[in-house]
C-alpha cells in the first residue's frame, strides 16, 4: 500500500500537478453528484440509487391537538345549501317561507285567526329586506334571542303532533344567511299585549359557539313602552311595526334575487292560501305592488293533540336508551306509560312473548333481553296510533281553497282514512281542478315585461316552460310558432313588435291539448316548490295510468290536459329527503295511500268527462233532429190533412225527450250546469258558465 501511494504521488499531469490516487477520486465522486456529459445537471446513476430522507409526518399527538368540536351553526354556515340557501333566488323564497310557517304555527297554537303581512324591499343590487309580521301571541323576552339566534332550538322536535316546523333550524338559519351575505343582524319586534311593552332586539348568531349575540341595549335588547310614546320612539329610530295588539315582526336583510312565475314568493303565498283557507295574507313586492289573499274560512282547524311514540315506530337502539332512562318501577308500567295504544293487557302479552317478568326493572334489562322485547313488540298486535294528532284540511275546505286560486270548471276532493308508516300516523288528501284556461292567458303586458327582464333563461322556449305552470314543450312550441318567433332567441332581447306578438300568442293560443298537469305539493299545509322529481308525490302521479280516467298521457310522463292536482300529506313527522324540506321520501305505505287517493278523484273526473261527452253528443243529435223536423212536418202535412204547426210541436217535444241530457246546459267547453252531485260520489264542485260562483257543493 505504501509503495502504491508513493508511485501515485510521483505521477504528474501535463501541467505539472500531481495526480491523486484513483481510489480516492472514485470515493469522492460517489459522494457528490456528477453532471452528465450533456451538461443537463442530472444526477448520476449512483446518486439516483441513494434513498432520500423520509418527510416528517404528523404524529398521533399533533393530530389529536388539531381536533376540536364542530358547532352545528358552523357546519350549516359552510353547507347552507342543505337548508335551501344554495342560490340567491331560492334563498329569498326560503326566508319568507320559514317566517310565514312560524307565524301560522304560533297563531294556530294560540287559537288566533292568522293575519300575516309580508314586505319585500329592494335595498340595492341583489340585496333585499324581508319583513314578516303576524298577529300571533308574541314571544317572551328571554326566548327571543334563542329562537332567532341559535340553531336546533325549538319546541316541536320532541313532541309528536302535526306542525309545520319540525327541526328548530329554519328562521335562525335564515338570519344566519343574511348575516353571512350582508353582515346585517336580524331585527325582531315582539309584543304580547296592548298594555305590555314591545321587545326589540338586534341579533346575530355566533357560528363558532351556536349562541346568539345581542347588539342593542348593551346586550340586553330594548323594551319599547306601549302607547303613543312607544310609537314615537319607533318612528324616531326607523323601526317598522303594524299596529296590532300582539304579534311578532322579524326583519332580515339578505342577498337574493326577486322574480315572478314558477318558484316565486307570490306562487308560494298563493299555494299557502289554498292549504290554509283560514289565513289572510297581505303581500307587497319590491316594486310596490300589493296583493291580498283573503281568508275563505272563519274557523281555525282543530288543534292537534300530542301523542306518545307508537311501539312499531321505535327502533332497537332507541328502545335500549328509553329503558336506561326510564323512571318507572316495572316493565309493565314502562310499556303502558311510554308508548301509545299499549294497554296493560297488551303489555302483559309482550312480556310473555319476550319471556320477561312484567315486574322487572326497566333499568336492569340487558342487551339480549332488550332485543327479545323488541322482537316481541314487532310480533304483537297493537292498534294503530290515535289520529287526533293529525288534522287534515278537509274536503270542503280543499274545494274552497282551490276555487279561490285556480280557475276551473270542475273540482273534486278526497281525504283518505288515517294510515301509519314506521309507527307515525299520516293522512293523504287530494284535490283536483279540471278545465278553465291556464294562468298564462291572464298575464298582463306589464307582468310579462317584468318576467322577461328578470328571467335568466337563455332561450325563449326555456323561459316559457320554466315560468308557467302546466306549459309543456309542445305548448311552448305552439306559442312561439303562432308568434312567428324563434325558439332559441334570447327572451331579454325581444323587440317591441316581437313582444306584442308574444303577448298576443299567450292570450289566444289554445293550450289545452299540449298543457301538462300542474301539481301542487304540500306537507303539513306547507307548499313544496322545489325538487319535484325527487318527491314521492310526483313519482306516484307519473306512475299512474291516467288514460283510464279520460286524460292523455305520454309514456313515463305526467298526464296532459287542463288539470291541476293538489296533494297534501299531514303527519306528526313528515319524512323529508333533506333538511331543506323540499321533497317527501318514498315509503311504501305513503305510496299506497297516494295511489288510492288519486284514484278516488280520478274516478270522479272520469264520470264528469263522460257526462260532458254525453251532453255534447245529445246536443248534436237534437240539432240534427231540429234541422229536418220542419221538412218532415211539411211533407206529412201535404200528404194528410193535419195541422203542420201541431205536428211540428209534437215532433219537437219527442226530440227533446229523446235528447233530454242536452238540457243540462253544458257548453262545448263543459262549464255546466245543474246536476245530481251524488252521482259523482260527493265532495264535488261544478262552476256555472253564466256566473262566476260555485253552483253547488255536495258533501
Amino acid at each position: 500500500m505504501a509503495r502504491r501511494l508513493t508511485e501515485s504521488k510521483g505521477v504528474n499531469t501535463a501541467d505539472g500537478h500531481p495526480v491523486k490516487d484513483s481510489s480516492s477520486v472514485s470515493t469522492v465522486s460517489s459522494q457528490r453528484p456528477r453532471k452528465s456529459s450533456s451538461g443537463n445537471g442530472q444526477l448520476s446513476q449512483a446518486a439516483a440509487k441513494t434513498p432520500a430522507s423520509p418527510r416528517q409526518r404528523a404524529t398521533a399527538h399533533s393530530m389529536a391537538a388539531a381536533q376540536r368540536d364542530i358547532s352545528i351553526s358552523e357546519f350549516f354556515a359552510k353547507n347552507r345549501h342543505l337548508l335551501g340557501f344554495d342560490n340567491p333566488r331560492k334563498a329569498l323564497l326560503t326566508t319568507v317561507k320559514e317566517a310565514v310557517d312560524n307565524a301560522l304555527d304560533a297563531c294556530e297554537e294560540a287559537g288566533i285567526l292568522p293575519e300575516i303581512w309580508v314586505r319585500i324591499e329592494c335595498m340595492g343590487e341583489n340585496r333585499f329586506k324581508v319583513a314578516v309580521q303576524d298577529n300571533g301571541p308574541g314571544i317572551l323576552r328571554k326566548q327571543i334571542p334563542l329562537i332567532f339566534g341559535k340553531l336546533l332550538y325549538g319546541s316541536k322536535f320532541h313532541r309528536l303532533r302535526m306542525s309545520r316546523g319540525q327541526q328548530g333550524i329554519g328562521i335562525s338559519a335564515a338570519g344566519m344567511y343574511g348575516l353571512l351575505t350582508t353582515g346585517k343582524p336580524v331585527r325582531i319586534v315582539s309584543k304580547t299585549g296592548r298594555q305590555h311593552p314591545a321587545h326589540y332586539y338586534e341579533i346575530q348568531i355566533d357560528t363558532k359557539r351556536n349562541l346568539p349575540e345581542i347588539l342593542n341595549g348593551r346586550g340586553e335588547g330594548v323594551d319599547i313602552p306601549p302607547g303613543e310614546a312607544g310609537q314615537r320612539w319607533m318612528e324616531k329610530y326607523g323601526i317598522e311595526w303594524i299596529d296590532v295588539d300582539h304579534g311578532t315582526r322579524v326583519t332580515i336583510e339578505l342577498e337574493g334575487r326577486f322574480h315572478r312565475g314558477r318558484g316565486s314568493v307570490e306562487e308560494y303565498l298563493e299555494q299557502t292560501a289554498i292549504a290554509n283557507p283560514h289565513v289572510t295574507i297581505h303581500y307587497r313586492d319590491p316594486e310596490g305592488q300589493e296583493r291580498t289573499f283573503l281568508r275563505a274560512a272563519d274557523q281555525l282547524p282543530p288543534e292537534p293533540r300530542e301523542i306518545k311514540p307508537h311501539p312499531y315506530g321505535v327502533e332497537l337502539g332507541t328502545l335500549v336508551g328509553m329503558l336506561k332512562q326510564s323512571t318507572h318501577g316495572s316493565l309493565r308500567q314502562f310499556l303502558t306509560h311510554s308508548f301509545s295504544r299499549v294497554s296493560p293487557a297488551i303489555a302483559r302479552r309482550i312480556c310473555e312473548a319476550a319471556q320477561l317478568s312484567p315486574r322487572s326493572s326497566p333499568k336492569r334489562i340487558g342487551r339480549q333481553e332488550a332485543d327479545a322485547l323488541y322482537q316481541a313488540i314487532q310480533q304483537s298486535r297493537i292498534p294503530a296510533p290515535s289520529v287526533d294528532c293529525v288534522v287534515p284540511i278537509g274536503e270542503e275546505l280543499i274545494l274552497k281553497g282551490l276555487r279561490q286560486v285556480v280557475q276551473a270548471e270542475f273540482y273534486a276532493a278526497a281525504t283518505r282514512p288515517p294510515a301509519v308508516y314506521r309507527g307515525n300516523p299520516f293522512v293523504i288528501e287530494v284535490g283536483l281542478a279540471y278545465g278553465g284556461g291556464p294562468s298564462i292567458h291572464r298575464v298582463s303586458r306589464e307582468t310579462l315585461a317584468e318576467m322577461l327582464a328578470e328571467s335568466d333563461a337563455r332561450t325563449l322556449r326555456q323561459f316559457l316552460i320554466t315560468q308557467f305552470d302546466g306549459l309543456g314543450p309542445a305548448g311552448a312550441d305552439r306559442i312561439i310558432q303562432h308568434a312567428h318567433l324563434r325558439r332559441r332567441m334570447s327572451p331579454a332581447k325581444l323587440s317591441a313588435s316581437e313582444f306584442e306578438r308574444l303577448h298576443h300568442a299567450l292570450s289566444t293560443v289554445n293550450l289545452q291539448e299540449g298543457q301538462t298537469m300542474s301539481i301542487l305539493r304540500y306537507a303539513n299545509r306547507v307548499p313544496l316548490l322545489f325538487q319535484a322529481g325527487a318527491c314521492v308525490i310526483t313519482q306516484t302521479i307519473a306512475q299512474m295510468n291516467w288514460r283510464a280516467y279520460g286524460l292523455s298521457q305520454p309514456r313515463g310522463s305526467l298526464p296532459q290536459g287542463p288539470v291541476t292536482v293538489m296533494v297534501h300529506m299531514a303527519s306528526v313527522w313528515v319524512p323529508f329527503t333533506s333538511e331543506s324540506k323540499e321533497a317527501i321520501a318514498a315509503y311504501p305505505e305513503i305510496q299506497r295511500e297516494l295511489r288510492l287517493a288519486l284514484q278516488a278523484v280520478g274516478r270522479k273526473l272520469k264520470m264528469y268527462l263522460l257526462r260532458r261527452q254525453r251532453v255534447h253528443h245529445e246536443g248534436q243529435r237534437r240539432s240534427i233532429f231540429l234541422r229536418y223536423l220542419g221538412e218532415v212536418a211539411d211533407a206529412v202535412a201535404s200528404i194528410r190533412p193535419i195541422s203542420r204547426e201541431e205536428l211540428y210541436e209534437k215532433l219537437v217535444e219527442i226530440a227533446k225527450k229523446k235528447t233530454v241530457e242536452a238540457d243540462m246546459r253544458l257548453d262545448e267547453h263543459g262549464r255546466p250546469v245543474s246536476f245530481d252531485g251524488d252521482e259523482f260520489g260527493g265532495s264535488v264542485l261544478v262552476v256555472e258558465s253564466n256566473e262566476d260562483r260555485p253552483a253547488e257543493v255536495v258533501d
